[in-house]
């Protein structure tokens, strides 16, 4: 399946609002569809609010790592969902 999504923010790095469809292919529901973003500041912090999310009964929905290239553009991400099933992604934009 390729994956396209349409991004309205003030600059990468920034809270914005992306349209898109499920990454699964599954139809849109409750926890499938839509999904709150975290900015931070390093990667290490990346890391430490996935593995806490898990530590505190979440589930993986993606190890922390960089998605595409590294570099000056680099999106370092993890995913995860809360208790309720929510999707969360935690993120930094920039070099290692």
């Amino acid at each position: 399946m390729k994956t396209s999504f349409t991004l309205y923010a003030t600059s990468w790095g920034q809270p914005g609002i992306a349209v898109t469809r499920p990454y699964d292919g599954q139809p849109m529901h409750a926890g499938n569809g839509h999904m709150a973003a975290i900015v931070v500041d390093e990667r290490a912090k990346v890391d430490a609010l996935h593995a806490k999310a898990l530590q505190l009964g979440g589930t993986c929905e993606g190890t922390p790592g960089v998605r595409g290239d590294d570099g000056d553009q680099a999106f370092y991400a993890a995913y995860f969902r809360d208790l309720d099933g929510n999707k969360l992604c935690a993120f930094r934009i920039g070099p290692a």
